[in-house]
């Protein structure tokens, strides 16, 4: 069974009185390239425990199960569960109907990776769920997103955004390839690309997140306001004093927040979080 050929596909819907749910953001791959892909970047081996989201019909499952120990499959739709398991009747393949922010990690082993062609429109809750957890985070996250989101993920000073320090806060995300719409069916309106996230096990920094996250929302909080007007205004610090800090620091009191790097934030909270406690 090919399930990256389109006549294929539609034969498997039409026999579960099936169709693509926009709804759900379902949207299946029929690149062979950009799956293996997907496959290599995970550097999987045999004691391998792969947690894949919404895996469909099965196209990605079906080669993850070849390469890991086990894989986890946590799928919304009911009648899609159905399918994958007349598509992928694999012994070391679990299938669990749960919404994935819902889903408890900790019934995985320390060192699961993350496998999944996401839906576009939960992409950035996803991500921040599983690398903010404070209890079982994955290793490693291999994910098929929107292009747009993982150009904003791996962003460099100039273009950062919360999401971006998000992000790279807990872990070193690049690029992998970019993939077209046309892999697809029903083809999206915007391509795609692998975005690949070696996780760290503790935050980059010694912080505390939520004051972090304060301060650094605060910052990107108006967007055609210099970093100093920002700041003062959405933490409620006197100007003058969040100026003095950036000075300190050595920034240009007219940097706006998508100018800093993640160190920047981190140089920055150092210095104001005797003030906001």
């Amino acid at each position: 069974m090919d399930l990256t050929n389109l006549n294929q596909i539609k034969e498997i819907l039409k026999s579960h009185n099936m169709w693509a749910k926009k709804s759900l953001g379902q949207h299946f791959l029929m690149d062979k390239e950009a799956l293996f892909s997907i496959v290599s970047a995970a550097n999987l081996n045999k004691d391998d425990v792969v947690l894949e989201i919404g895996p469909g019909l099965g196209v990605l499952t079906s080669e993850l199960v070849k390469h890991a120990k086990k894989v986890v499959a946590v799928e919304f739709d009911p009648n899609m569960i159905e399918v994958l398991k007349s598509t992928v009747p694999e012994d070391n393949l679990e299938v669990v109907r749960e919404h994935v922010l819902k889903f408890n990690t900790t019934v995985l082993p320390k060192g699961y990776k993350i496998v999944a062609n996401l839906p576009y429109y939960i992409t950035s809750p996803i991500l921040r769920n599983f690398l903010e957890s404070a209890l079982n985070k994955p290793s490693e996250i291999v994910f098929l997103i929107q292009k747009e989101v993982a150009e904003r993920v791996t962003a460099r000073p100039g273009n950062m955004s919360v999401l971006a320090v998000a992000v790279q806060l807990y872990g070193d995300p690049e690029i992998v390839r970019i993939v077209p719409n046309t892999s697809f069916w029903p083809k999206p309106k915007v391509d795609s690309a692998i975005i690949k996230i070696d996780v760290f096990s503790k935050p980059r920094f010694d912080i505390n997140e939520k004051l972090f996250f304060r301060i650094v929302k605060a910052g990107f909080g108006e967007k055609r306001k210099t970093l100093s007007n920002s700041l003062s205004g959405g933490l409620q610090i006197p100007k003058e004093e969040v100026i003095k800090i950036l000075e300190n620091l050595d920034f240009d009191i007219k940097l706006r927040a998508e100018e800093l790097s993640v160190e920047d934030w981190d140089k920055i909270y150092q210095l104001i979080k005797e003030k906001l406690s």
